[in-house]
């Protein structure tokens, strides 16, 4: 039976790379697989960017209210290809998971077990203030795998938070999404939006005490 798999980090922790790698290792034995992302990740375009500098274009890119499923099935059919092994396609790979909507997620898990072709969704847990995405709240609920990718806060310990800072300064309300550029706080000019992986104790030190805007 195939599966739906969510591995999840926090900032920075190699998803995009281990999930480029996954695809590696799957074209190195022959089989075909397919790449997307959702749409509102702008950055790159539609090319999924690792931290190591490798990039690689997605297949196609998911509307916010794109039907997957729909959308997936459309692509295999236009693409017409098979692998060695007499299929058309033996893994979907999904960049920037948590960007999904519940309703997306569960199209992922009836890829997985109505049409029988694995699905492994890369994303983080939570936004800048501490709070679950809908589409990595969803996946931690349906997937029957979890898998924590590790890395570590800039005092050493394992990082589980996202820090946003905008022109250098860490905030701690805003919009849920926002990638590369953000109106500041001076006549609303565009300043660049930055993130960074942090512990527990660092982000409370940086938030003063603040979790989901509550004290």
């Amino acid at each position: 039976m195939a599966k739906l798999y969510f591995r999840y980090g926090a900032m920075n922790s190699g998803k995009s790379t281990a999930l480029l790698q996954a695809a590696f290792n799957y074209e190195e034995r022959g089989h075909r697989v397919v790449l997307a992302k959702p749409a509102v990740d702008t950055k790159g375009d539609r090319e999924i960017i690792s931290r190591l500098g490798v990039t690689r274009e997605v297949d196609f890119t998911i509307s916010p209210d794109a039907a997957v499923r729909e959308v997936f099935e459309q692509h295999r059919v236009r693409s017409g290809k098979v692998d060695r092994a007499g299929r058309d396609v033996s893994c979907l790979l999904i960049d920037e998971a948590q960007f999904l909507t519940s309703e997306q997620v569960d199209d992922l898990l009836r890829i997985a077990l109505l049409d029988g072709i694995p699905v492994l969704a890369y994303g983080i847990r939570t936004d800048f203030q501490t709070v679950a995405f809908p589409g990595s709240r969803r996946l931690l609920e349906v997937s029957h795998s979890l898998e924590e990718l590790k890395t570590i806060c800039r005092c050493g310990r394992k990082a589980i938070f996202n820090g946003r800072r905008i022109g250098g300064r860490y905030v701690f309300d805003g919009d849920q999404v926002a990638i590369d550029t953000s109106a500041g706080p001076v006549d609303g000019a565009e300043v660049e939006v930055e993130y960074e992986s942090l512990c527990g104790v660092c982000y409370l030190q940086e938030s003063g005490g603040v979790l989901n805007g509550r004290h």
